[in-house]
């Protein structure tokens, strides 16, 4: 593990915008992207909201008789993997594809394309459900469509751990790159799952806030008047490499990967432990792997979902493990206004927190009017913050009590 790895290329679809610069203008100005669902009915839910992708065009990246072979899913992956590999400028005709791999992590993956074929079969026998339903609906063809669009022949798979398995591809990315048996690594999330049984699903389990005469305001991480999440979808990409791969090209280096921990609650199949006990885990091992004291961390990029026990937990978290410094670092919730993207959650959290090493800025945590008491630290509720970050933190928890913390730094030569 004695590679050093950087950030080369990003790529977003996202609710707030399809490229990484209106993705990121879009944070830092403080807009929702939460709205009524427009592509269903949604008379008998109790949450009629979400933050969906908007204006994106599949033709932009793909032929459209091929998309109809898609997912959306994979269509988000696709198109921001594709900005991922343009920003990056790598050279596809001289660099060895059998040492560039893919890998992307989704929680739900195909349901869209599940909810589809099935209704067609159930009105008209099996013969109408189409050849392509298996692989669109995998959650390993967003990867495997990537490698084959690009030619990267390294490794190649899927990560599956819920609102976590965006931040498990990175950090696999990362192992991969650091050990030496790849030089690039395409790497993110993608989430398509705006559909009537994931809907129903999240209602039935009281999960999502059901603020739907006011949706721009009903995201709203470790505010006291919280009521749930809201569901949102697109994908986060980023090309990785090997130092000396980037060094030796000319590539323009974002930021460099340089810690992340990873951890299990053991405590129960949705809620996180009141504790916080596996998120304070993964914050210490990916402190410790980079080689950081507490006090280094200039940002954090919370989980931050908008439930009561998840933001409290999250906190106890930080507090356990920054202490005093806690209090001191500016802090913020993505999903504030994008939503939750559930898998891809991780990786579009991830690319605002290098796009704030870039910056030297950090976005705001919009809808934080009435802090919860238990919930004191420095959320950024206030707007944008031009502030010196050098180390950021990103931490994305799942369902099944998996933990993911990251550590990405200021890359110095």
């Amino acid at each position: 593990m004695n590679k050093r790895v950087v950030i080369t290329g990003l790529g977003v679809i996202s609710p707030v915008g399809n490229s990484v610069d209106a993705y990121w203008d879009s944070l830092t100005s403080g807009k929702s992207s939460v709205g009524p669902i427009t592509r269903f009915d949604t008379t008998d839910f109790t949450a009629k909201i979400a933050a969906e992708v908007k204006d994106f065009d599949v033709t932009e990246y793909i032929e459209k008789k091929a998309s109809r072979r898609m997912d959306l899913s994979e269509q988000y992956a696709i198109a921001a993997s594709d900005q991922a590999v343009k920003d990056s400028k790598l050279d596809l005709e001289s660099i060895d594809l059998e040492r560039c791999g893919v890998v992307i992590g989704s929680g739900i993956g195909g349901i869209s394309t599940f909810e589809d074929q099935h209704k067609k079969m159930l009105k008209g026998g099996p013969r109408k459900v189409s050849p392509f339903f298996i692989p669109m609906m995998i959650i390993d063809m967003c990867p495997g469509l990537v490698s084959i669009r690009f030619g990267f022949q390294g490794p190649n798979y899927a990560t599956v751990s819920a609102c976590a398995s965006s931040s498990h591809a990175i950090t696999d990315a990362y192992h991969i790159i650091a050990r030496g048996e790849a030089d690039v690594m395409v790497t993110g999330g993608a989430e398509a799952t705006l559909v009537p049984s994931s809907l129903a699903g999240f209602c039935s389990s009281r999960a999502l806030s059901t603020r739907n005469d006011e949706p721009t305001a009903a995201s709203r991480p470790f505010d006291k008047d919280r009521d749930g999440f809201v569901m949102g979808e697109g994908a986060g990409m980023m090309v990785m490499e090997s130092l000396e791969h980037a060094q030796a090209r000319g590539a323009k280096i974002y930021a460099e990967f340089t810690g992340s921990g990873m951890t299990g609650d053991a405590h129960h199949m949705t809620a996180p432990h009141p504790e916080g006990r596996g998120a304070k885990k993964a914050i210490e091992l990916a402190l410790m792997r980079a080689n950081l004291k507490p006090e280094q961390i200039d940002y954090v990029n919370t989980h931050g979902t908008s439930t009561g026990l998840g933001d409290i937990a999250e906190t106890k978290a930080l507090k356990a493990v920054l202490g005093e410094h806690a209090y001191k670092v500016p802090i913020n919730s993505t999903k504030s206004m994008i939503g939750h993207l559930l898998g891809a959650a991780g990786a579009l959290e991830f690319i605002a927190c290098v796009k704030s090493i870039e910056t030297q800025m950090v976005h705001p945590t919009i809808n934080l009017d009435n802090p919860d008491p238990e919930c004191d630290l420095d959320y950024v509720p206030e707007g944008a913050r031009k502030v010196k970050v050098d180390n950021i933190l990103s931490n994305s928890f799942g369902f099944g009590g998996h933990n993911v913390s990251l550590i990405a730094s200021k890359f110095e030569g």
